[in-house]
């Protein structure tokens, strides 16, 4: 598959597309030429384009890519109008120009309970509303979806064993380092396409707990 990562610069994106390069032809997005050519010196392919350029835009990025990972995010050191125009509208956006482009497999990186507003962290409302609103969309866009929604993630060595269900209201926390595996694994599970599940550190090693949802 031609994948496509946006939000390739984060936590999660760095670790994800080393996984993704054995099995896929990878690109990752850059909104800066600074990015740009950090990624062409590594050898990674790499395009330029921000979720704040029009939907046309971000289509002409997506040409020929066969799926979509969004980990994208403004950060927790930006306002709630960057969370607004990058978790919600740029995600929407980069929706509809998958679409557009011709993509039909989309996966989401969100927030554990994202779905279930009695539970979204008092101290992020903004950003789990973004998620919330975002997932909605992509559930509906006809997209072959998945959406994870992991817990507080970890700057730490995976350990390769997780936890994924529909509802996890127990807390937790969870390595990037598992959350690119996860995603990797996704793309190469057709089982997930349609689900939406959180995540957390667990017991389970990656497979079977996806095989399980």
């Amino acid at each position: 598959m031609n994948v496509l990562v946006i939000g390739a610069t984060g936590g999660v994106g760095k670790h994800l597309l080393p996984l993704l390069a054995d099995q896929h032809q990878v690109v990752a997005m850059a909104r800066s030429d600074a990015q740009l050519a950090a990624f062409e010196a590594k050898g990674v392919d790499a395009v330029a384009a921000s979720l704040e350029q029009p939907v046309s835009q971000l289509a002409a990025a997506m040409a020929g890519m066969d799926a979509v990972v969004f980990s994208a995010g403004s950060g927790g050191a930006t306002g709630s109008d960057k969370t607004l125009l990058i978790d919600l509208d740029g995600a929407v956006k980069a929706m509809e120009a998958a679409k557009a482009s011709g993509a039909t497999r989309f996966l989401m990186v969100s927030a554990i309970q994202a779905h279930h507003r009695p539970n979204w962290n008092e101290s992020l409302l903004p950003y789990y509303a973004a998620k919330h609103y975002a997932d909605r969309e992509l559930m509906a866009s006809g997209l072959a979806y998945t959406i994870v929604r992991p817990a507080l993630l970890k700057d730490e060595p995976g350990t390769g064993l997780i936890t994924a269900a529909k509802d996890i209201t127990s807390g937790g926390a969870i390595a990037r380092q598992d959350v690119a595996r996860v995603l990797a694994a996704c793309l190469d599970t057709p089982h997930t396409q349609g689900q939406a599940f959180d995540l957390i550190s667990g017991e389970t090693p990656i497979p079977q707990a996806l095989a399980a949802l």
